[in-house]
This record gives structure tokens, C-alpha cells and sequence, in this order.
């Protein structure tokens, strides 16, 4: 069994995990990120697209935003489709920040580059089976690759695997409380070859169900559609897909396209209060999930990311726990902020299982009285914008 040492050991290599590491390196910390999936499927796992002002950045001071910039798709708002018409909010207009679609699999691709560019040990195809003595000063992380084991060494053990990672498991044992919200619906997503059939998102609410039109280049586009959280994607033939989303989205020349990608993403709210224990911090999905309809998931994990290491690097260079120690309420805040976005904009868009007559004439209100008040839109753009970074100055980390 190999032994090694590092100041830092991260558990997952998705965007919390590979921020983290990045930001810790530019404070002289060393890391070693395990990561149990291949680099290649990490690389094209589609998941996240819309980067939140405050989130893009972040990347950008942090060194690893140039193709985001080139890349990236900058928006001034989204639109709103309910009762057979479209409206623009103008997210510039009325908080002078707009969005950044750039799928989340491109954040990880070149976060990865920029690890392995420097010689960083980022070790794929390794699971941590076990974290151990985190009360204590000196935490281990037990891991396997292929046939051989291994143990980490470290200080601080930083989960950032996911819902169903040990770090979440691991963070249970110590009795956090959990809240938790399970929804009735899910989305079907496609990732699809066909360019976008509008230049900004939009937001559909229809008398069949919601749907919603985003995008990941000029040439392939992401689409989704409300199903039952217990739908069978097999009722779901291509033909019948591309007449909902037409129908729904109000774009009956909606061209069909070559589907790349394909699948059902249940819908819940969760967040494990508090988000560490002893020498162990659990970011992103290990410690909050949020329905995506606020778009909050990606950038909650770079704000947990960002805080951190913030925290850690005054730790190591003057023995200060006061922000290390103070971690969990600080993104706590913005977590709580992200969820109730998300849960709004959910429960605003979807059709609730009864199709309650009532609820669907509120909806319709609260949607025409978006459209209406300079007010009420300035909130959804604010929230939208920055609910989930706070649109705070990232600089050095100080």
C-alpha cells in the first residue's frame, strides 16, 4: 500500500474540486485531487451551462478564463414564453450584469489543463474508499486504483464528489441536519446538433408543461422538456420530443437535429447544515443540490470553491481559523439565497401534478407581472445574476 503526504486532499475532480486546486496552487498550497471516474468521461459529462457574472470572473482572475472568453456565448437576459407570447428581461439593463453560457464540461477541461500544465497530481480512475480521523489534526484518505491502495495524508480534506460521493457520506455520520424538498417532475434533456433557435435562453410555460431552450455553441443546442419525475424515456421517441419542444417553446420551425445526448434529471432541493466537520469541508453537490431551473448548481460549487481557499491560504500563512472556521455559514447564505431562486423559478414554470386550474392562473399572473414591473424583474435578474457568487471581487484571495 503506497503512502503519500500533501497540505490538502480533494475528492472529486469536477468544477468545485479543480477550482479548488487551482486556487490553492496560486496560493503555493499543494493538493492532490482524486477523481474516481476516466479523464474522458469527466471531460464530456453534460451537465451545467450558464455561468453567473461573478462565477466567469472568477475564472478569468483565477488565469483560466481565455477560452471561456473566446468560446463563451455572453448574454444580456432570457425570455420568458407563457400564454402564446415571448418577453425579453434584460438582465444588462437592469443590474448591469448579464450571463455566460459555456458548458460545465469546458470549465473542467481546462481546469484540468491548467493542473496538469503545472505537474499537479490529479489521479483518475481513483476512488477514496474511506476518510478517517477528521476530528483529529491529521486526516487520511484511503483510495483505490485499479488493484493497488493507497492512503492520502493531509491537513484538511476538501469532498467535492458529488450527492452520492463518500464525502456526503462521511459528512452524515457526524448528524447534520439535512433539508430536503423532492419534486413531482423531472426534465428530459437532449443535447442536440441543431443550431439555437433563438440568441438567448427561454423560459416556456405551457398548459402541457415547461420547457426550456438553451444552447452550447452556435451549432448544438440544449433542450428541455417537464416530465414525471418516474417518466420511462422509452415513451419517448425522437418524433415525439421535437413536437413537444415545438409546441411548448412556441417555435414551430424548431429544425430536429442529431441528438448527442440524452437522459432524465430528477428534480430535489437539499442542503446538509453545517458543511464541515473537524478537518473535513464538503462543497458543491456533496453538500447542496438545487433544482436547475435557477441555473445555481455550477455556481455555487465555484463560490464554495473560491471560500475555501480563501480560508485556507490565511490559515497557512498566519495561523488565522476564524474564516476556515466560519466556512460553512458564509456559503450557507449564499446557498440559502440560490435555493430559494431555484425553488421559485421552479415552482413558477411547472405544471404541479393535480394541473390545478388555480395554480395555473397565479403562474400566469406572476409571469405577466414580471413582464410589467421594472421591480419584480430587477429581482429575477438580480437573483439570476449573482444569487449564487455575490458578484464580489475575487483579487488575490486575500
Amino acid at each position: 500500500m503506497s503512502s503519500v503526504r500533501t497540505q490538502v486532499g480533494i475528492i472529486g475532480a469536477g468544477p468545485a474540486g479543480l477550482l479548488l486546486g487551482h486556487l490553492l496552487h496560486l496560493q503555493g498550497i499543494e493538493s492532490i485531487i482524486l477523481e474516481d471516474r476516466s479523464r474522458a468521461y469527466v471531460e464530456r459529462r453534460v451537465r451545467a451551462g450558464v455561468l453567473e457574472a461573478g462565477a466567469a470572473e472568477l475564472l478569468r482572475e483565477s488565469g483560466v478564463g481565455a477560452r471561456m472568453d473566446r468560446e463563451g456565448m455572453f448574454h444580456r437576459g432570457i425570455y420568458l414564453q407563457f400564454a402564446g407570447a415571448r418577453h425579453h428581461i434584460d438582465f444588462v439593463d437592469l443590474t448591469g450584469h448579464g450571463i455566460t453560457i459555456y458548458g460545465q464540461q469546458e470549465v473542467v477541461k481546462d481546469l484540468i489543463a491548467a493542473r496538469l500544465a503545472w505537474g499537479g497530481p490529479l489521479l483518475f480512475e481513483s476512488e477514496a474508499t474511506a476518510v478517517r480521523e477528521i476530528e483529529g489534526d491529521h486526516p487520511v484518505i484511503c483510495y483505490r486504483q485499479g488493484d493497488e491502495e493507497g492512503v492520502i495524508a493531509c491537513d484538511v480534506v476538501a469532498a467535492c464528489d458529488g450527492s452520492h460521493g463518500i464525502g456526503r457520506t462521511v459528512l452524515a455520520a457526524t448528524s447534520p441536519r439535512i433539508y430536503e424538498r423532492e419534486y413531482t417532475f423531472g426534465w428530459l434533456g437532449i443535447l442536440a446538433r441543431t443550431p439555437p433557435a433563438s440568441e438567448e435562453l427561454i423560459y416556456a410555460y405551457h398548459e402541457t408543461g415547461f420547457a426550456l431552450h438553451s444552447m452550447r455553441t452556435p451549432e448544438i443546442s440544449r433542450l428541455y422538456l417537464q416530465v414525471p419525475a418516474d417518466e420511462d424515456l422509452k415513451n419517448w421517441p425522437e418524433r415525439r420530443i421535437w413536437a413537444e419542444l415545438r409546441l411548448r417553446l412556441g417555435e414551430p420551425g424548431l429544425p430536429s437535429g442529431e441528438i448527442l445526448d440524452i437522459g432524465i434529471t430528477p428534480m430535489r432541493s437539499l442542503v446538509a447544515e453545517p458543511m464541515q466537520c473537524g478537518r473535513l469541508f464538503v462543497l458543491g453537490d456533496a453538500a447542496h443540490v438545487v433544482p436547475p431551473t435557477g441555473a445555481k448548481g455550477m455556481n455555487l460549487a465555484l463560490a464554495d470553491a473560491r471560500d475555501l481557499a480563501a480560508a485556507l491560504a490565511t490559515w497557512y500563512r498566519s495561523g488565522d481559523r476564524t474564516a476556515l472556521d466560519a466556512y460553512s455559514d458564509a456559503c450557507l447564505r449564499r446557498v440559502w439565497q440560490a435555493e430559494h431562486f431555484s425553488a421559485f423559478m421552479t415552482n413558477l414554470l411547472h405544471l404541479d401534478a393535480a394541473h390545478d386550474p388555480f395554480q395555473h392562473r397565479l403562474r400566469l399572473a406572476h409571469l405577466a407581472y414580471l413582464t410589467r414591473s421594472r421591480a419584480a424583474a430587477g429581482s429575477l435578474a438580480e437573483n439570476y445574476t449573482s444569487a449564487a457568487t455575490g458578484l464580489r471581487a475575487v483579487g488575490s484571495l486575500d
